[in-house]
Order: structure tokens, then sequence, then C-alpha cells
């Protein structure tokens, strides 16, 4: 049996440990949101790094996500027969994962049956995560929206449900700051990205405008290249502006934890074009030197 508040410890540890853009179960966050975003965390931190970090090979990958969906489905089951005492009896469901696994579903767990979230979100991030084993380009923007609908928009959902909002229209601009967020997050790692052979950009765009990936074996942002990501930041930023909504519909610290997000993520945007999207000479980035301003806007932020 796992005791929770050590389980949520852990997780809380992972949230601490880990670099991110934006704040994970911040002192932003009301206090009693916070350990269920740290769990929400460090399930998708440590899948993602199977998928993503390390030199294992494509199966072994596979298969520790397999395990993970496994464990999640185990402990999602687990959590809705238990009593209120807290215990779970979860063990690590395969060979190679971490030794904080039955730590990290316990707490996942407890947290799904606490702020009632469906498994289905949990499922999503992780089949897109397999994605980013298996995939490597994508032919159009309907196949970029496809992955970030399951890589990026459960998080905003999953926040938003552990808050207790069940509400549509929260949701799809929800979903759509997500989207902007993660896309944000592809033109910063343009380098990083293709160093592993992958290129977020839908393929029909580089054609259409004659960009070849050979300049980006050589670091080199051409003029078709700096016209594809043009193009790509001015809908990254559409979605930013359809998804200001939320930042508005929610209340109390929640709400500037979501400003903070959005007006982060917005900042990041505005850096990537003051340097025409060059990443490969710098990669625009949130440091401490940023933050007090991000909160002061936060603060004083107009309603539309």
């Amino acid at each position: 049996m796992t005791d929770l508040s050590g389980a949520y410890a852990t997780c809380a540890r992972f949230a601490r440990d880990h670099y991110e853009n934006f704040p994970v179960a911040s002192a932003l966050l009301p206090r009693a949101m916070r350990p269920h975003v740290a769990a929400v965390y460090a399930f998708a931190r440590v899948a993602d790094d199977f998928a993503d970090e390390g030199d294992r090979p494509e199966a072994e990958r596979l298969a520790l996500l397999d395990a993970w969906r496994s464990c999640l489905h185990v402990c999602a089951g687990d959590a809705a027969a238990s009593d209120s005492s807290g215990g779970t009896g979860l063990q690590p469901c395969a060979a190679g994962l971490p030794p904080e696994t039955a730590h990290i579903f316990a707490a996942v767990g407890s947290t799904i049956h606490t702020c009632r979230l469906p498994v289905s979100l949990f499922d999503d991030l992780l089949s897109a995560f397999r994605q980013d084993v298996t995939t490597t380009r994508y032919e159009t923007w309907d196949d970029v929206n496809g992955y970030c609908r399951r890589s990026a928009n459960p998080v905003g959902r999953l926040v938003l449900g552990i808050a207790g909002y069940r509400n549509e229209e929260l949701d799809r601009s929800s979903d759509a700051v997500c989207t902007a967020l993660q896309l944000t997050n592809f033109w910063q790692d343009l380098e990083r990205d293709w160093k592993k052979g992958r290129l977020y950009l839908p393929l029909e765009d580089c054609r259409r405008e004659g960009a070849d990936v050979g300049d980006l074996d050589a670091r080199r942002l051409t003029p078709a290249w700096r016209q594809v990501l043009r193009g790509a930041g001015a809908r990254t930023a559409a979605l930013f502006d359809e998804g200001r909504f939320v930042c508005d519909g929610v209340a109390g610290c929640l709400r500037l934890e979501l400003r903070f997000t959005w007006l982060g993520g917005r900042r990041i945007l505005s850096r990537l074009e003051q340097v025409d999207f060059d990443v490969f000479r710098e990669r625009p980035a949130l440091g401490a030197a940023d933050l007090p301003a991000l909160l002061w806007q936060a603060m004083t932020w107009r309603a539309q």
C-alpha cells in the first residue's frame, strides 16, 4: 500500500525539479489544486521522457508507453473501487519503469477519482507520446492540429476539471490556448526537434514556399523558411487571441495563473517574431527577469 501524502510529495518534486517555460503547480494556483496538477504533470513528464529522452530503440519506447497506459487503467480502476483510506496496492507494471511508478499512479488514481477526470484525456496524452516515437513529419495543418489536440489540449481540460469546471465554452477556449502554447514551443524548439529528426511545420507549406530541409541541416534559416514560420506564427497568434476568454472565464487564483501562462506564451511568440524566427542564432525563452512584468500584467489584465 502506498501512502497518498508521500505519493503526492513525489509528484510535487517532479514539478519543482523539471524545467518548463511555464509554472507547474505554482503558488499562483489555488492550494487545493496543486497536488492534483502535480500528479498530472508527473504522469505526463515520465511518459514524455519515454518517448523523447535517451537512446532506447523505438520498440522499447513503445513498450514502456504501453506499460504506462496499463498502469493508468489499473490505478483508475483501483481508485474507483477504493474507499477514502487513501491507499493503493498498485505496483510497477513492467520492468524498466521508474521506481517512482507506484507513487505517481497512487496520486494519479486518487486525482482521477477525487476530481472526476475522464481517463480518456490521459489516454490522449499517451497516444500523442506514441506518435512522437513513430511520426516525424506532418503533411497538413489538420495533421499538426490533430497532434496538438492530443498532446496539449488535454492538459488544459484536466486543469479545468481539477478546478471543478464543466463548461464546453471554457474547454474550447482552453483548447485554443493550449494549441497555441504547443505551437509556440514547436517554433521555439525548431533546431532541437530537427536534431531529433522531427519537423512540425506542415510539409505542404514548406513545398509551397520552396523551403529546403538541407538548409535546416546547415542551421540556415533562409527567406523561404522565414516565410513558412511567419505564416505559422500568425496562426499561433490568432489561436492565443481565440483562447483568451478562458483567462477571464475562471475565478480566483486560477484566473491569475491562466493569465500569467497566456502572457508568457504570447511573450515568447513575440520574441520569436522579433528575431524573425531564427532560432539557430537565438532561442527566445523566459527568464527570471520576465517574471515581475508578467505577474504585473496578469494582475492588471483587462478582460475583453
